[in-house]
């Protein structure tokens, strides 16, 4: 059959090109076709071996065993996906074989999620590279006609896997070195603890922080208030004596118009979104975490092909895009936008360096619709919420600027300054999109004259108090560490400009998984939308190395992972520095004499050592460990299920064991397993239509990055017989 093997990142994304490239033959874990074979893998399907592979040894946490640093690192294939390597292995090796198609994420981690694999199947065939920033049917065929020499993008896999064999050396050590030195499970790395730093930076912040009271005077002319305001447009008072003197001063006296100057302001759009700005904004307007937001957005990429790639990190488009945003447009099917679309269709679109700009675009360009259509009534509530806030992103930009009036009234009491200003818009523009049919007020009547004299009708003192910044939220969070140099004080400017080049700490594919690991691990937590460190999490920062808890860190490794990308320096070179620092903090934790104090013991004793046991949280639920590592012995809790609550839909969990255990619900549902159980087999009719429906839904956006999924296959090819 084929003889070029096409390797995808994920199974949605490779049956997508199998249809698109004419390879209709499924198996296990491929598509086949006269000219392409078309496989994938499950994200990473090869990721470097852990330490017991290099020595038996290093399977039991010892400190004396560390650091570990192997002679040469080893990759491994990842357990739960060891059938799908197989697959592919098999696939890559046919002799009929005779080029490969890489065509995962177009990124660095991509290039190392096929990278890894070929590496450790050690083939040595032709490597072609396929670069799309979306999955449209019009995007894979033009990517086939403009396939990339592989050696291309060899420099940045050498950058990727840079990076991977850094962390682990830094990670694995540092962690392994605490959690032995403190009987604790502690973990650590170069982009987790410093952003764990930076919010206990601001909880600092708000702790030191020292209220001072103000005051504010106002004056009444008419309908129209005044604000006084010092030389430096300062309207804040903190003296209560130079209060007291300005009272006394504009008592029954007139006031002068001294001058009004009236400007007319344009306002261009926002600019297109990238990863961290629609995970911001997301947050603050639905409350979505980051990750949810990026899942979303990987279903509208990946399964309904209505978004592009969304993991970038540019808000602009390059000039090969204007040419496509006429079909974009057309394909916006949102009713309410109806007008503003057929509005820019009949003008014309702009081009315009607002929105296009090649140099500000790396890999890839700023998340927009593609040219496809899409049912509204198939888009789940939050998958709706997420696309609307991209197509009026993409509006908005596509629209003429706003424009509007300032005007600046300046008026003198005996001597006194005070300040009216106001704002009047002439022409809505791009913000018609999000005014929400607020009507813009055009009234300029009662407008003032210079010289004029007016008699103070009345003056207002009002009073407040200095407020200290609140706690970050999710989308600060993300803000931070994509910008980490404007929150930092105690750096010098030329570590401050190397993190704003090299875009924060992490990568905007990453930020989610580094913030849900660390409230995963219960190193942080939120209190209603602002997220604050446990003690655990002060704990840990407080016995780390302190260059491991600053930013500084990754903007020097994110600077020469660059040089290696761009051939200025070598992977090698790079590896044997990381080792030294590797040793250099084993050093500094084995030779610390801090303590770590266990903020989850129970009360329960463990049944073989006799140590009390620690409660821990997990993926699975609650579990009972014991607090010496070397015993091992643990035991459940409770376990998260998959069952719904019958009052609120959350996940239930299940405590207790066998006929005693209960099914418990955060909303307050209660109820004994058993009796739920045999409730819900009376309550289960016949299967609907509808329900099928549901059920293909769902299982196709649960198992999108898992393994192939029979159950599933059979149904769809079941559903495509029907129509």
């Amino acid at each position: 059959m084929g003889n070029i093997l096409v390797l995808a990142e994920k199974p949605s994304v490779g049956r997508d090109i199998a249809r698109v490239m004419g390879s209709k033959k499924t198996n296990n874990g491929f598509i086949d076709g006269n000219k392409y074979i078309v496989t994938w893998a499950l994200g990473h399907l090869v990721t470097l071996a852990d330490p017991g592979v290099y020595d038996k040894k290093y399977s039991d946490w010892k400190i004396e065993d560390i650091p570990i640093i192997p002679q040469r690192f080893r990759l491994s294939p990842i357990k739960n996906s060891i059938s799908q390597f197989n697959k592919v292995k098999q696939l890559i090796l046919r002799d009929s074989v005779k080029e490969i198609i890489i065509a995962t994420d177009a990124g660095r981690e991509g290039e190392l999620v096929a990278r890894w694999i070929l590496d450790k199947i050690k083939v040595h065939k032709p490597i072609k590279r396929l670069w799309i920033s979306s999955v449209t049917d019009k995007a894979i065929r033009d990517g086939f006609n403009n396939l990339k020499e592989g050696n291309n993008y060899y420099k940045l896999y050498q950058s990727a896997y840079a990076r991977a064999e850094a962390d682990w050396l830094v990670g694995i050590n540092a962690s392994r070195a605490l959690t032995c030195k403190y009987n604790a499970q502690l973990s650590c790395g170069r982009v987790q603890t410093p952003t764990l730093q930076m919010v206990l930076n601001r909880e600092d912040e708000i702790r030191r922080f020292i209220p001072k009271k103000y005051n504010q005077i106002k004056i009444k002319v008419g309908e129209f208030e005044f604000v006084w305001t010092d030389k430096s447009n300062e309207t804040r008072i903190f003296d209560e004596k130079l209060l007291e003197e300005i009272l006394n001063r504009i008592k029954d006296k007139k006031g002068k118009i001294l001058r009004i100057t009236k400007k007319v302001k344009s306002e261009t759009p926002p600019n297109l979104y990238n990863l961290t700005e629609i995970q911001k904004e997301a947050n603050k307007i639905f409350g979505y975490s980051a990750k949810r937001t990026l899942t979303i957005l990987q279903t509208l990429y990946e399964r309904y092909k209505i978004l592009t790639y969304p993991r970038t990190d540019s808000k602009y488009l390059t000039k090969d895009i204007f040419s496509t945003l006429k079909d974009r447009l057309k394909s916006c099917r949102i009713n309410k936008f109806s007008n503003i679309i057929g509005n820019i269709l009949k003008n014309g679109i702009k081009e315009s360096k607002n929105y296009i700009n090649d140099s500000k675009v790396s890999d890839h360009h700023a998340v927009i619709p593609t040219e496809v259509s899409v049912d509204l009534d198939e888009l789940s509530r939050d998958e709706y919420k997420i696309y609307e806030l991209v197509i009026k992103r993409f509006l908005a930009v596509l629209s003429e600027n706003s424009v509007a009036e300032i005007i600046n009234v300046k008026m003198d009491i005996n001597g006194e300054k005070f300040e009216l200003k106001a704002k009047i818009e002439l022409k809505e523009g791009w913000k018609v999109l999000y005014n929400d049919n607020k009507k813009v007020s055009n009234d300029k009547k009662n407008e003032f004259v210079e010289g004029e004299i007016f008699k103070i009708d009345k003056v207002i003192k009002s009073q407040g108090k200095t407020s200290h910044p609140g706690l970050l939220s999710e989308g600060d969070l993300i803000s931070v560490m994509e910008n980490p140099h404007k929150y930092l004080n105690e750096i010098n400017n030329e570590w401050k400009k190397v993190l704003g080049e090299t875009g924060g700490i992490g990568t905007v594919a990453t930020r989610a998984d580094i913030i849900e690991k660390l409230f995963n691990a219960g190193l942080m937590d939120k209190r209603d939308k602002g997220i604050y460190v446990t003690h655990r999490g002060k704990q840990l920062l407080n016995l780390v190395p302190e260059d491991l808890k600053s930013p500084i860190l990754t903007a020097k490794w994110e600077k020469k992972l660059k040089d290696i990308e761009y051939g200025k320096l070598v992977r090698k070179d790079f590896i044997n520095e990381m080792e030294q620092y590797t040793n250099k903090i084993v050093k500094e934790i084995k030779l610390d004499d801090k303590i770590f104090k266990h903020d989850n013991i129970s009360t329960q004793k463990c049944s073989i050592c006799g140590n009390n046991m620690l409660e821990v949280k997990n993926k699975r639920g609650k579990i009972l460990v014991c607090k010496d590592r070397n015993c091992k012995s643990k035991k459940i809790i409770s376990t998260i299920t998959n069952m719904g609550c019958p009052q609120c839909r959350r996940k239930m969990e299940l405590f207790g064991e066998a006929e005693k255990s209960v099914y418990v619900c955060k909303c307050g549902f209660k109820e004994k397993k058993n009796s739920f159980e045999k409730r819900l087999q009376k309550s289960k009719k016949s299967v609907s239509k509808k329900e099928v429906e549901k059920y293909l839904k769902h299982q196709s956006q649960t198992y999108q990055h898992e393994i192939n999924n029979p159950m599933l296959e059979a149904l769809l090819k079941l559903k495509e017989n029907k129509k």
